[in-house]
């Protein structure tokens, strides 16, 4: 099925267009605008996300026995799948299509080929953007191992489809092959071959495959930085004093670190050039920024407007960054830091983590969201996402962490726990932590300026919080010591406590003891439905 394109009876076929040529269809074809710096602003129509729940793998002799089959990888046969490739076939009859090989994985030795077919140029400027650009003398023999075929104007019956809705994603690992329909978000192009290398790279080469960003200093020491959306991955990895080698999505071998991409998805939220200046800069040509908004009589983006959606994004080619590492590679990793946003306040700024306690903290892949951002929200909101990327990990949450926690050891690795939320308070009475100061903390642990300091284990979670730390004020890193009242403090870091536990309750029957053993504690029983006995790990 890699020749899809064949079976296509397309009207006109655009293939492997240049940015500049792609931009011109794009405004012939009504899909966007010229921002002021000569970026292309476009809308994804109804959808300016994702739709997990939509999202569906064939389940195959391939797959059966392999793929975490529940809620997020949900099965589809192949069957219904076959209906509905007929059905996408037929409606592309007559179309114009833009076509785009491309590859992901910028180690040679796990390089999978692509074939992105769609009907929209600024789609195609997108997959230049984010996947990796072979030059003129591949293309010339250039063979896809996988497929995506994207219909944004094509919807399923579900019905007859077998889907829960009109839109969808499906990926078929026998037929390598992605079919999306009735969606014009971008990032389900993107994030269906992430999907596909989490499951094949895994089973098929032991290499870890990690949402992630990973920068690299001047001394040659790779970092890894994981971290939902809103915690800081994509802003603290682009480091004016370091290599970025990329902002989303990685593989781990056992000689070092590459990235899947060749360019950057960052959210456009409240970016500034002042606090985000690599990516503000990198809004020029070739640059597509989605679901933006112009000061009112000019084409300058204002990125404080969220009328549309919270999550605006750009798209653009990683060379748009001034420091990158060329190729897109780097050695193990010395350090990991694990980004979360914690508006309850609890979580230090700043702490070390076990093996254990990283493999718990990976498979909860926590952060919260902020009262007051949604409709409905008075108090802070807590999200946990496996491997801080659940929608995208075919394999179960445990087995991912088990590579993250042998390599940790193999290679003694440090992995750092930021708190990138509140202090002093949860959201509402405390303030946000200061980016400098996050910056500050993790350019210490970058040089090595913690690793002979007195460190104390937070009471309830267990992590090591270093009691100084260069430029840092000390009397923010312990975060108990910052609330007025300690009692307050200490309920509410029950609350999260049980919040973690509660949450890790449909992975402990996978879990092995060490992961276990990582999980926070509850203090007191002050919480009638606490699952834990006082003063003991999670049981």
């Amino acid at each position: 099925m890699t020749q899809i394109l064949e079976t296509i009876k397309a009207g006109q076929i655009f293939k492997n267009l240049s940015p500049a040529e792609l931009v011109e269809h794009a405004l012939r074809n009504g899909e966007g605008t010229l921002t002021d710096t000569g970026a292309l602003a476009c809308d994804t129509g109804k959808f300016t996300g994702r739709a997990p729940k939509d999202r569906y793998i064939v389940q195959d002799d391939i797959t059966k026995n392999t793929v975490s089959w529940g809620s997020v990888n949900q099965a589809f046969s192949p069957e219904k799948f076959d209906q509905l490739l007929g059905k996408m076939l037929k409606f592309a009859e007559g179309k114009t299509f833009y076509v785009r090989d491309a590859y992901a994985g910028a180690d040679n030795a796990y390089r999978l080929n692509l074939n992105i077919i769609g009907t929209q140029a600024y789609h195609n400027l997108f997959a230049y953007n984010m996947f990796l650009r072979p030059d003129s003398s591949e293309l010339a023999n250039f063979t896809a191992d996988f497929t995506v075929f994207a219909l944004p104007d094509f919807e399923a019956n579900p019905q007859e489809d077998g889907t829960k809705s009109p839109n969808f994603v499906i990926l078929n690992f026998t037929k390598k092959l992605v079919i999306i329909g009735g969606t014009s978000y971008t990032g389900e192009t993107k994030k269906s071959i992430f999907s596909a290398l989490n499951f094949l790279l895994p089973t098929q080469h032991n290499v870890f495959p990690m949402h992630c960003s990973a920068n690299i200093g001047e001394s040659g020491d790779t970092a890894v930085f994981f971290g939902l959306s809103g915690t800081g991955k994509t802003t603290l990895s682009a480091d004016p004093n370091r290599y970025l080698i990329g902002d989303d999505e990685h593989g781990w071998t056992d000689s070092g670190v590459f990235n899947f991409e060749g360019g950057c998805y960052a959210k456009a939220i409240n970016l500034s050039q002042e606090n985000e200046t690599d990516i503000y800069n990198a809004i020029r040509f070739g640059a597509i920024v989605e679901n933006t908004r112009y000061f009112k009589g000019t084409r300058n983006i204002n990125y404080a407007d969220n009328s549309v959606t919270e999550n605006t994004r750009v798209s653009y080619p990683i060379h748009h960054i001034n420091k990158i590492a060329q190729p897109s590679k780097g050695g193990l990793p010395k350090n990991i830091f694990f980004l979360t946003c914690d508006s309850f306040g609890i979580l230090p700024p700043i702490s070390k983590l076990t093996a254990g306690q990283a493999m718990f903290h990976f498979i909860s892949g926590y952060t919260a969201k902020i009262a007051g951002t949604e409709v409905g929200i008075k108090e802070p909101v807590p999200t946990f996402s496996a491997c801080f990327g659940a929608p995208f990990m075919p394999l179960h949450p445990t087995q991912y962490a088990e590579m993250l926690g042998s390599r940790m050891k193999a290679h003694q690795v440090n992995v750092w726990l930021i708190n990138t939320g509140w202090t002093g308070g949860k959201y509402g009475d405390g303030k946000r932590m200061k980016l400098p100061l996050t910056r500050a903390m993790i350019t210490a642990a970058l040089k090595g300026e913690l690793d002979n300091v007195k460190f104390e284990a937070h009471p309830s979670f267990g992590v090591l919080v270093p009691q100084s730390c260069p430029h840092v004020p000390s009397e923010i890193l312990n975060p108990r010591d910052t609330w007025a009242s300690k009692e307050a403090y200490d309920e509410q870091a029950n609350h999260l406590a049980e919040l973690f536990l509660h949450n890790f309750e449909e992975y402990k029957d996978f879990a092995n003891q060490e992961i276990m053993e990582g999980a926070p504690q509850i203090i007191d029983s002050t919480f009638s439905g606490a699952k834990v006995k006082k003063m003991k790990r999670y049981e």
